[in-house]
């Protein structure tokens, strides 16, 4: 048993400054991931401070945004109207993700504060820069099938597990954010980080900084996700794409691309992006622009077959936006 210290946060900026104030103090909101990390002894605070009853828990639209709370469960947001009629590719990943009982608990915020799955970060017999830095990577030599093929390092090649934060950096979804020096907004897309020489910082909070919404601009009614995985359910993705798209005259007028499984963020295909627009929907300019964005792809010894099949995923998900046809 490892004591910790608990209280209930009433307001959001008292449980900014309680935790702010205490380096080993943690925010807990739906525990899906923090229990899991206490449990295997991978997380050991000294106080926790649940935020889960601030008054973060609804989903509103204003002058064309919508936000969502932190406190949103992942059941909720997916069955939201205004999820499901504004952006299908949102409710599609939450509901790819986890399992009911999961995102009947799991909030908007803590998806996206979600750490790797790596087999190695939540063994603590093993090295792991993540959890320790300085103690090496053992999933380079080791079981890596699962693993990063963009934008790792030598110190990691983890990969974030999130469906959601993948369908959010698709759609330029903006994260809002509570500190002790008043409130900020970050990008999603610029929200995670790559590993670098510091894998132990998985985004760009600073510690006692609190999630308190999530912004999505616009609409992007014609957007799907589309994830590979090694069975229907309560899996993670191998490979996952989200994909959004105006097409009109078979021209590609815009389109956003997101990848899930094969980095340490939510990867940003702007490579494809680039390639694609001005271009006529079809299957030679979607493999083309696929290629393009695997082009500096590293796999490891056990997941080279990643890169196939991120190229393989990207097709089919722009293939199934724009009904081109084999």
């Amino acid at each position: 048993m490892i004591p910790f210290d608990y209280e209930r946060a009433t307001d959001a900026a008292g449980a900014v400054a309680t935790v702010a104030r205490n380096p080993n103090a943690r925010f807990l909101a739906g525990g899906t991931n923090l229990v899991d990390h206490l449990k295997l002894g991978v997380s050991e605070p000294e106080l926790l401070v649940d935020v889960s009853r601030l008054p973060f828990g609804e989903v509103q639209e204003q002058d064309g945004v919508v936000r969502a709370g932190a406190s949103v469960r992942n059941s909720e947001l997916a069955a939201h109207p205004l999820i499901r009629q504004r952006f299908p590719v949102l409710a599609q990943a939450l509901l790819a993700g986890a399992s009911g009982q999961l995102r009947n608990l799991a909030t908007t915020g803590g998806n996206l504060l979600q750490r790797t799955r790596c087999p190695y970060f939540q063994d603590v017999t093993t090295p792991c820069n993540k959890r320790e830095p300085g103690s090496g990577c053992s999933a380079i030599s080791g079981h890596n099938r699962d693993m990063a093929i963009l934008g790792s390092s030598e110190q990691c090649v983890a990969t974030h597990p999130s469906d959601m934060a993948v369908a959010m950096t698709a759609l330029d979804a903006v994260v809002r954010i509570q500190g002790v020096d008043g409130e900020r907004t970050v990008p999603v897309a610029e929200f995670h980080r790559l590993p670098g020489d510091s894998p132990e910082r998985d985004t760009v909070l600073q510690h006692g900084e609190l999630i308190t919404a999530v912004d999505i601009p616009g609409a992007a009614p014609i957007s799907a996700y589309r994830k590979v995985r090694d069975r229907a359910s309560y899996a993670f993705a191998l490979v996952s794409v989200a994909a959004v798209a105006d097409v009109a005259g078979g021209v590609v007028q815009d389109v956003r691309l997101a990848l899930g499984g094969v980095a340490h963020k939510p990867w940003r295909a702007r490579r494809a992006e680039a390639a694609l627009r001005g271009s006529r929907a079809t299957e030679q300019a979607f493999r083309e622009a696929a290629e393009a964005e695997l082009a500096d792809a590293g796999p490891l010894a056990g997941n080279a077959f990643k890169v196939p099949m991120a190229k393989n995923t990207i097709v089919a998900a722009l293939r199934d936006l724009t009904g081109e046809q084999l």
